[in-house]
């Protein structure tokens, strides 16, 4: 087996205990084998210099299966308009009209990006097709790329179709059709999308099917998508923007992670999600990008921590956290989001001596060198 020594860390966050300083890390093939003081024999050294290493960034929620451009929507919504679910038809015309290759080589691009941004572990969605064809290629297309697939056919109603038809279909031919290419399904449960019933007709059909459960909930008001995510033992809960005493009470007494996406609260407009009171309460929390065309065209994990930490109320330690151990706990993984024997090697090297200058120094480009899967990504 392969290996490489790295040296030289000033700072190991492993999210395992306590952050270690002046240690080393043994990578043999694609796992970490070792980890503590001293330097063992290995193929390869590499010496980091006095930089910090966390785990790579796990993001459990983009939609990077698109094609087209929104540009003109967010210059609406900068200038007042009200952010709205509708927006989503205008991905879906130019995602059914997009070649596979195209559509292909979009994700690979963004997927790219996130990876030198020190993102190693990447979930993305469908839910830009919603046709049993449209959706089913994307799910193809997403399974090649992506380390977890979510089917979101319960994205949007299409303009023209009837809502209760079109739920039918998600929850019986669609599924069918998407089912052997991801492991999620997720639901958009939101005032313009699918309201309590249809929420529930999708996430019993989606589990009955073998498939781990995931919502869209609480992002536009007050509504009943955490509740649902907690009744139906769903991994996550994402947005989570207006949450009532009772839904903070649900998520701190289940398994269901709190993902929140604070890149997309700023670019609606909306309100930061609640994530002090939800971790004082006793809540997972996990930060995610929610990458996507229409409210949130970032793939910066960066960008989502120094916002927790500078806006949101978080230490710089419960955000990194948040985007690493907590997004592998929202897709139920515990071999990613950790430094630890035994965990994949993916690690995030910063030009920095401490994680905290991920706040300290918001908006600078810190990445120094990515580790995914025991292969060194960047440098």
């Amino acid at each position: 087996m392969a290996s490489t020594l790295i040296t030289g860390i000033a700072e190991l966050t492993t999210n395992t205990g306590e952050k270690q300083h002046d240690v080393s890390v043994v990578i043999e093939d694609d796992r970490i084998a070792w980890l503590g003081s001293g330097t063992p024999a290995a193929d390869e050294r590499v010496d980091v210099g006095g930089r910090a290493v966390l785990p790579g960034w796990v993001d459990s929620h983009t939609h990077l299966v698109f094609a087209g451009d929104r540009t003109s929507e967010f210059e609406a919504r900068m200038a007042g308009k009200p952010y709205t679910a509708g927006g989503i038809s205008v991905t879906v015309e130019a995602t059914r009209a997009a070649s596979d290759e195209a559509l292909a080589a979009n994700l690979a691009r963004h997927a790219d990006e996130a990876a030198r941004q020190g993102t190693t572990c990447l979930e993305t969605k469908t839910g830009y097709g919603l046709s049993v064809e449209d959706e089913e290629r994307s799910a193809k297309i997403a399974a090649a790329v992506a380390d977890e697939v979510t089917f979101l056919g319960a994205h949007l109603v299409p303009p023209g179709a009837d809502a209760e038809s079109y739920v039918d279909l998600v929850c019986g031919p669609m599924l069918d059709a998407v089912a052997p290419h991801v492991r999620w399904a997720d639901v958009f449960c939101e005032t313009g999308a699918f309201d309590e019933e249809q929420t529930g007709r999708v996430l019993a059909a989606a589990a009955a099917k073998g498939l781990g459960l995931r919502v869209h909930g609480n992002q536009l008001g007050e509504g009943p998508g955490v509740r649902l995510a907690v009744e139906h033992g769903a991994a996550s809960v994402d947005h989570c923007t207006y949450l009532t005493l009772s839904d903070v009470d649900a998520l701190a007494g289940s398994a269901t992670v709190a993902t929140l996406l604070p890149a997309c609260d700023l670019s609606t407009r909306q309100p930061l999600a609640p994530a002090r009171r939800l971790l004082d309460a006793g809540a997972t929390i996990a930060l995610a990008s929610n990458a996507n065309p229409g409210s949130s065209y970032t793939t910066s994990m960066a960008f989502c921590v120094a916002t927790a930490v500078l806006q949101m109320g978080l230490s710089i330690d419960e955000a990194v956290r948040a985007a690493t151990a907590g997004g592998a706990q929202a897709l139920r993984r515990d071999d990613v989001g950790y430094v630890r024997e035994g965990a994949r090697a993916d690690l995030h090297v910063l030009d920095a001596p401490s994680v905290t200058h991920l706040a300290y120094r918001p908006g600078v480009p810190l990445t120094w060198a990515v580790w995914r899967r025991g292969v060194q990504w960047s440098k």
